[in-house]
């Protein structure tokens, strides 16, 4: 192969008139080969080093034209690929209004597709190949199912813009929007000076008055969150148990619920930037576009389904599954006790109850010191009997290890944080269920209405809790926070806008009940001893 070509700024047409921008690299030389997009919003001119100094020292590539969480060309191009890398609409060199998180995004990576497949450098086979945002329009993009759309892999990429990111639960998921928002607006097509911020400001939408301001799971966020029954291209989902708030929840949610015949789920544990670079990253990745983008009978259909890291706080170790959730799992309610504080394999013998203050208190409640290893794989759920003096209740629950010390054993969030085992949240007034959505181990919230709470009315509710999985080691404990604010390890994931969570309405007393009708309980997924030692 001769030297790399890039070609900046090609200009791609969009159905209604608008044009995109993007750079092409690929082999210089007049042959045809698959191509590997990503459109996203952080500029495909913007080094990896100038956007995340800090990450861009962790990782194990370097080069010219490495981008944040895009692929790099100088290691594809010679195994060989061409890349395309787009400025969304409203970003850098692509001109137009900007929205995120939007349909419009999906239906322009379409024709980005369907144009690219054609061009006489590309072969017609297409893959797609991104972290987070570029994972994201992955999922949007293939319910569309564009003709030329081939194989795809959304790295750590969430699928539901109300669930998985905007509304935790039906609260505000502030702390990220304000943190990775303004990363958007500074690459924002105009920044270069052509436009003044005030006229900048007029051409987007703020995301975070757009998401205050729909409180339900209305028509802009149904837009983007695509139906996954009509994702039916091959594709390897890959998670991170650590992406609790963001992408987690995403990756398991689209490998389950697409329709595609050929699809792999891949759960790991570190930064969700480091594993992509690395040379297992690259290896993986490459095997699985060169099966199908080139060909290439590399036995990857004979690969196990499922492939998982089994953590023990922030270590873990590979198994190989055929099935989500594992078929196997012991479906294993542990009852709350309220006069104890303690979770128990049997029901407390009488009701009771314990309250605290909200916005600022909690209660926790704990197992007794495991007897054996004992590992928790796969989804888990809650459901609990509240009451509250305040006009609203929010409930954030977190699952922790806790040592034979006393001490957390966390694990290894995406940004390389200290994170706990799980997490869940949910807004009392957000407790209905969609019937025909939700399972025993995953409750599924329609938020197409709000039903408040009358003070002191005793309800129940069902809370979804995302994926883990964790072994507590002989003599730990697990600990499950029930509290009226964000437990530890919330991170980025932060839930404090002063208009949604207003003291005025979310001040008082909660109380939990337990025992007798009052079935509160954490349901967990326990795998048997004699398989999680399995490697």
């Amino acid at each position: 192969m001769s030297k790399m070509m890039v070609e900046q700024n090609i200009e791609i047409p969009m159905r209604d008139g608008a044009v995109l921008r993007a750079n092409l690299y690929g082999p210089g030389d007049n042959d045809s080969y698959p191509v590997i997009i990503t459109v996203g919003p952080y500029g495909k001119d913007v080094h990896f080093s100038e956007f995340s100094p800090e990450a861009y020292s962790q990782i194990d590539e370097q080069g010219p034209y490495l981008n944040w969480e895009t692929p790099n060309p100088e290691w594809w191009v010679p195994q060989g690929y061409a890349l395309l890398r787009v400025d969304q609409r409203g970003i850098g060199a692509s001109p137009g209004f900007l929205r995120t998180l939007d349909h419009q995004e999906a239906t322009d990576f379409y024709d980005v597709i369907e144009w690219a497949a054609i061009q006489p450098w590309c072969t017609g086979k297409v893959g797609l190949l991104g972290i987070s945002y570029y994972a994201l329009t992955q999922w949007e993009v293939a319910a569309l199912q564009p003709p030329h759309l081939t194989a795809m892999i959304p790295w750590e990429g969430l699928l539901d813009k109300y669930r998985d990111a905007a509304r935790h639960g039906g609260i505000v998921c502030d702390g990220f929007i304000n943190f990775w928002f303004p990363q958007v607006t500074k690459r924002q097509h105009g920044t270069d000076g052509s436009l003044s911020a005030k006229e900048r400001a007029a051409n987007r939408v703020d995301l975070l008055t757009q998401v205050r301001e729909n409180v339900l799971d209305d028509a802009s966020s149904r837009s983007f969150t695509p139906d996954t029954g009509k994702i039916v291209v091959p594709f390897l989902s890959v998670g991170n148990w650590g992406g609790t708030g963001l992408h987690l929840r995403g990756n398991v949610e689209g490998y389950t619920g697409s329709s595609s015949p050929h699809k792999w789920l891949r759960i790991q544990t570190g930064t969700h930037f480091t594993p992509f670079y690395s040379e297992e990253g690259r290896a993986l990745q490459a095997r699985f576009f060169d099966y199908w983008l080139k060909g290439h009978d590399n036995g990857l259909l004979c690969d196990p389904l499922v492939r998982l890291a089994i953590r023990k706080g922030t270590e873990a170790s590979w198994r190989d599954e055929q099935e989500w959730p594992l078929a196997r799992t012991q479906w294993t309610p542990f009852s709350l006790d309220a006069t104890t504080q303690s979770l128990a394999e049997y029901a407390p013998g009488s009701k009771a109850q314990v309250s605290y203050q909200a916005p600022d208190g909690g209660v926790t409640f704990c197992t007794r010191p495991f007897a054996a290893n004992t590992e928790v794989t796969g989804p888990l759920s809650l459901r609990v009997w509240v009451s509250s003096s305040a006009k609203e209740m929010d409930l954030f629950v977190t699952i922790r290890n806790v040592d034979t010390q006393g001490q957390d054993v966390n694990c290894i969030g995406t940004i390389g944080d200290a994170v706990p085992v799980a997490k869940g949240w949910l807004r009392a007034s957000h407790r209905k269920l969609d019937p025909e959505r939700s399972l025993p181990y995953r409750p599924y919230h329609s938020h197409d209405e709000l039903q408040p709470l009358s003070p002191g009315e005793i309800a129940p509710l069902d809370i979804e809790i995302w994926p883990t999985s964790m072994v507590f080691e002989t003599g730990h404990r697990l600990a499950l926070d029930l509290q009226a604010h964000d437990g530890v390890g919330a991170s980025l994931f932060t839930h404090n806008d002063p208009i949604d969570r207003d003291p005025a309405r979310l001040g008082g007393t909660n109380t939990i009940y337990t025992g007798g009708s009052w079935d509160s309980c954490l349901l967990l997924p326990i795998i048997p001893n004699e398989q999680s030692s399995r490697t």
